[in-house]
């Protein structure tokens, strides 16, 4: 009896010990506090999940957008992540490749950063799976700001704005590096791009040329000579990747759009391993390309017609290029009319209203 009694004990006490820990946090996900932001998608984008939406505040999109802005989060005090991701530039750079502290060199283009809000993952290589997650990496990275974020998060907590902003959006002793990430992907997670001549067009409130309407229509076809290709349309073959029914112009997925046959960056590879993934990249979106040259991951292109001129000729076979190349058939043989109409659309997606828009731009 006496040892059906001391299991039973031992039961109680584990019992005991678990339901007190099931009401400890099992995680480190920020506390939000603050004054709830309402969110505005812009006519005709997909709704938002609920839990995005939800998670916004005033005092935390304030915080994020000062830190995005912040030099003191790099070694060296001159490098913010505005220093390559520019607003009148949509939040990508001028060069090939940026530079961080010290003259370091990256190793690919930095990304536009609009309409994130609706991604599933980001980076060229989709290694991040959150926006709070993508906003750790840049500070420590050795080629970027190459601060430590205890480094870093003392800098701020020495900072006595920082020390209020922080508690306005997370509440008490809040300076922490999941803080500062948490925050600054609310701010990314506004920005929101939808206004463009495109926009205003389909709003009724504008017309297209003969220009950029048959530019349009050549974006919407399938390419290929219809007596060559299955199904082909000789067409510019844009919206399988940059789909143009949700209004973003990204499938949000990885691709080999057959830049290279022989790969000297392995993209999604590094980050999954699998063989299938070797020279795939994240697509981006085509909003805004007039202000986000040049292009590519790895910036080789510097203008539209070189683009459209490496989609024209079908690009380069490797075993994972992409379905939807025409490589294997003469590649799209758009005639120089075609290339300068689906220019002329691709243009009028540039939102000016976004790259000038005040709440975008640096607070400091």
């Amino acid at each position: 009896m006496r040892t059906i009694k001391s299991v039973i004990s031992i039961a109680a006490i584990v019992a005991f010990v678990w339901a007190c820990q099931k009401d400890e946090p099992m995680d480190m996900e920020p506390t939000i506090v603050g004054t709830p932001y309402q969110l505005t998608v812009p006519q005709g984008f997909p709704n938002l999940p609920a839990h995005i939406v939800n998670s916004l505040t005033e005092e935390g999109i304030a915080l994020g957008r000062k830190l995005f802005f912040e030099t003191k989060l790099s070694l060296d005090s001159t490098i913010a992540c505005a220093s390559c991701h520019s607003p009148a530039k949509a939040f990508s750079d001028t060069v090939a490749l940026s530079v961080g502290v010290n003259g370091s060199v990256g190793t690919r283009n930095a990304m536009p950063l609009f309409n994130l809000a609706y991604g599933t993952f980001f980076f060229w290589d989709g290694r991040s799976p959150t926006l709070a997650a993508q906003a750790l990496e840049p500070v420590p990275n050795p080629v970027e700001m190459h601060l430590e974020w205890p480094e870093a998060v003392n800098r701020l907590s020495n900072d006595n704005e920082y020390l209020g902003l922080f508690e306005s959006a997370f509440g008490a002793n809040a300076i922490t590096k999941e803080n500062a990430s948490e925050a600054m992907a609310q701010f990314m997670t506004i920005l929101l791009s939808g206004n463009s001549k495109f926009d205003k067009w389909q709003r009724g409130e504008l017309a297209l040329s003969a220009s950029e309407l048959r530019g349009f229509d050549l974006f919407r076809k399938e390419g290929g000579d219809p007596e060559v290709v299955p199904g082909g349309q000789n067409g510019g073959d844009c919206f399988h990747c940059h789909s143009v029914g949700n209004k973003l112009f990204s499938d949000f997925r990885l691709h080999n759009n057959g830049l290279d046959s022989v790969f000297t960056d392995l993209g999604a590879y590094d980050v999954t391993g699998r063989d299938r993934d070797k020279g795939r990249f994240k697509t981006p979106s085509l909003r805004n390309v007039a202000y986000t040259a040049p292009y590519m991951h790895d910036g080789r292109f510097n203008t539209l017609e070189e683009v459209m001129e490496h989609y024209n000729t079908g690009g380069k076979p490797s075993e994972t290029i992409d379905p939807f190349m025409k490589f294997g058939s003469g590649g799209l043989n758009l005639s120089a009319q075609d290339k300068e109409d689906l220019i002329a659309f691709m243009l009028t997606l540039s939102d000016e209203d976004f790259v000038t828009n005040p709440a975008f731009q640096n607070p400091n």
